[in-house]
């Protein structure tokens, strides 16, 4: 009797187990079903952006450097001669004509023997005169007439050495220029070659020097634009006047010279420009809004609105090749067509066949009662 009960009771408890896991796994079946059933009673959830057309445009490469600008007349200013200050002239800034008088040393010893000269030179003229008339009359012999003749033309050479020392002891203006700091000061005594001051050349146009890797250099030609920049958010238009012949062994570059016509559009001599320069030949290309270039790591991408099956507007992941940005816009330059619309300002929110509202886009009556039935 005991042995049948316990034969029951082994026999019903798998039975009961049995059937609660069937029972649990009918009300899970339901459950299922009825969330399913409730999912495709709802509408696909839809995401607002702002579209844009990829536009073609011909774009060149491009690659940065740092230049100098330069006057195209520059020098700093000695004293060929030693001799002590008499006059200064040298005002920071100024503006100076050709000619003008900067610094004037003492010349009064000169000037001394200057007066000697010329007293000199006269007695000699009036000596070769007397022996040339002498020489008419058979008085005088040849030899004693080209000895006056010497002494003249001696005296005459001394005192074209004397003006020379007075002309290189009065400092002038070379050209057309702005003074720059200068720290001379009358009676101060100046050994030979003492730097004086600075002089920046007024023109009406500038040079900004700059240097490239030699590929770089290979592809440049005089008359070619550049565009420099000097703090400004507007760039500066330069031209190419000259490529240096010789490529630096030790940095592979090579040294360039562009000119910036107009001295006002001009930084100051001296300043640091960053200059952008074309590299290659221009090529086709696309642009569209840096806010629909998205960075992931499969490379950078866009979203790509067509309709889909259904005829909606839907989005679709397409892999780019991006370039430089200019301005709010960045070059495209594979990956993308010209004329297709890309999704720009909420392009984040986005994924592959997301169905997608067109901001500022009329909706249909359809996703209308769709939006008003969901409400």
């Amino acid at each position: 009797m005991k042995r049948r009960r316990h034969w029951v009771g082994s026999v019903v408890l798998p039975v009961i187990v049995l059937l609660m896991g069937v029972g649990l796994a009918a009300w899970k079946y339901d459950a299922i079903q009825a969330g399913q059933a409730a999912s495709a009673s709802q509408p696909e959830p839809m995401e607002t952006v702002t579209v844009a057309l990829a536009k073609e445009i011909e774009h060149r490469q491009t690659t940065t450097s740092i230049g100098t600008v330069l006057a195209l007349k520059s020098i700093t200013l000695r004293n060929e001669l030693a001799g002590t200050v008499r006059e200064v002239r040298l005002s920071p800034g100024q503006i100076v004509e050709p000619g003008m008088v900067l610094v004037a040393l003492d010349v009064s010893v000169e000037e001394a023997e200057l007066k000697a000269q010329e007293a000199q030179a006269a007695l000699a003229k009036t000596v070769l005169d007397r022996r040339q008339n002498l020489n008419h009359e058979m008085a005088t012999t040849q030899e004693e007439v080209d000895r006056a003749r010497a002494d003249l033309d001696i005296a005459r050479a001394q005192i074209a050495r004397t003006k020379a020392i007075i002309a290189r002891k009065t400092i002038r203006a070379p050209f057309r220029s702005r003074v720059g700091i200068a720290d001379v000061h009358p009676g101060q005594y100046l050994n030979e070659g003492t730097l004086l001051t600075t002089l920046q050349g007024i023109d009406d146009a500038a040079h900004v020097d700059f240097t490239v890797a030699q590929q770089v250099a290979a592809g440049l030609r005089e008359g070619e634009v550049v565009e420099v920049f000097a703090g400004t958010p507007a760039p500066i238009t330069a031209k190419i006047v000259a490529l240096d012949a010789r490529i630096d062994p030790a940095t592979r570059n090579a040294v360039v010279r562009a000119r910036i016509e107009g001295s006002g559009n001009a930084p100051s001599p001296g300043s640091s420009v960053r200059v952008r320069i074309p590299v290659g030949a221009p090529r086709k290309a696309v642009a569209v809004p840096v806010s629909a270039l998205r960075k992931g790591p499969e490379g950078d991408q866009v979203f790509v609105i067509a309709q889909g099956p259904d005829g909606r507007a839907r989005a679709h992941v397409q892999q780019v090749e991006s370039g430089a940005m200019f301005g709010d816009e960045v070059v495209i330059h594979a990956g993308l067509i010209a004329g297709e619309q890309v999704a720009a300002s909420g392009s984040f929110k986005l994924r592959e066949s997301a169905l997608v509202a067109i901001a500022g886009a009329q909706t249909p009556q359809s996703e209308q009662r769709q939006t008003v039935s969901q409400h």
